[in-house]
């Protein structure tokens, strides 16, 4: 049985933040990073949580992403903005564009925003919450390394390629679903690794093309799409939205630029957000109860609303903190000295 040690939400920050900045991450890209880690691990993510520490510091000591690059925003046209990462994590350069790109959602009932030459390992609902709690309605895209097989492939080509979405709902969580088109984010593998457990099936081939419930054998041979061909077509459109689209590398690409190394994805991510009040007007309030009987009936059959249970979990956390494995927290403390 894995031994945990629980952390208060604090406490988890202050270790994250102190591990980031005793490895050299300036003091605004080591606050982004490490509230967002505690966010994950908060609400019950682990595979985007504190763990995530080991890869974004893994990144730095390889020179594949930087520790204090300045984002720059580039006003594109009336309903495009694009920021520039500068090779650093997209975390920064998502919060100094956020508000420009909210102003031009205002202004123009829906707009678009390119994170350019970013490094990429954040899950993202991280970045659809902050919209929906403006009253927006949002989607996000980014492609990552090449793990992943085509339907009917045999060797990786596509990222895990997440897709998020999310829809406000007042006096409610939101409506927030934040999906990998592979069959599994790659950070379940890696957990499964690190335990020693096996992968349920269907995630993952061995480097003959064999299925396997091995994580190590999965993770040197290629991850699957969920569901078959659907899957691999949304991944490679997720490929073609957040890679050629707006000027960035593809999942095969950044896996090249890794040389590697094991770090984090290297390209770009999308964010599409509509603002229903220019939608709909006057009529919003209407609409909107039309999408909460959807939700009500969804209920009703017993179906779970997505992200409903990150909510509670995150509830959960904010009274009795979080427990993570033993191991990990040693891992982590011993990158703080």
């Amino acid at each position: 049985m894995t031994q945990t040690r629980n952390l208060s939400l604090d406490q988890a920050y202050q270790l994250a933040l102190s591990a980031l900045l005793n490895n050299g991450f300036s003091q605004a890209h080591a606050e982004a990073v490490a509230q967002n880690v505690t966010h994950g691990e908060r609400d019950g993510c682990a595979s985007h949580g504190l763990y995530r520490l080991l890869g974004c510091i893994r990144s730095l000591h390889a020179g594949k992403v930087s520790a204090d690059a300045q984002p720059k925003l580039n006003d594109r046209a009336p309903a495009i903005l694009q920021v520039d990462a500068g090779g650093a994590f997209s975390l920064l350069a998502y919060r100094r564009a956020l508000p420009d790109f909210i102003d031009k959602v205002r202004a123009n009932g829906i707009a678009a925003l390119a994170i350019n030459r970013c490094v990429h390992f954040s899950a993202l609902w991280a970045d659809i919450e902050p919209l929906t709690e403006k009253g927006l309605v949002a989607l996000a895209c980014t492609p990552s390394h090449a793990w992943v097989t085509p339907a009917g492939g045999s060797r990786p080509l596509f990222g895990t390629n997440p897709i998020a979405f999310g829809w406000p709902r007042p006096g409610r969580p939101p409506f927030l679903f934040d999906m990998a088109t592979s069959a599994a984010a790659r950070g379940e593998i890696e957990l499964h690794r690190r335990a020693g457990t096996p992968l349920p099936e269907g995630w993952g081939i061995d480097s003959a093309g064999n299925p396997s419930t091995d994580p190590v054998s999965v993770l040197e041979g290629a991850m699957l799409t969920f569901g078959g061909h659907k899957g691999s077509a949304l991944a490679a459109m997720v490929e073609l939205l957040a890679g050629p689209l707006i000027g960035d590398l593809t999942s095969k690409e950044s896996l090249a630029y890794d040389e590697r190394t094991g770090s984090s994805p290297y390209g770009g991510e999308l964010v599409i957000a509509l603002d229903p009040e220019r939608f709909l007007g006057a009529d919003r309030a209407k609409y909107f109860a039309r999408a909460e009987a959807m939700f009500a009936d969804m209920q009703a059959q017993g179906a779970r609303i997505p992200g409903e249970r990150r909510y509670q979990r995150r509830q959960q956390s904010e009274l009795s903190g979080v427990e993570i494995p033993t191991g990990l927290y040693d891992e982590i403390a011993a990158l703080c000295r």
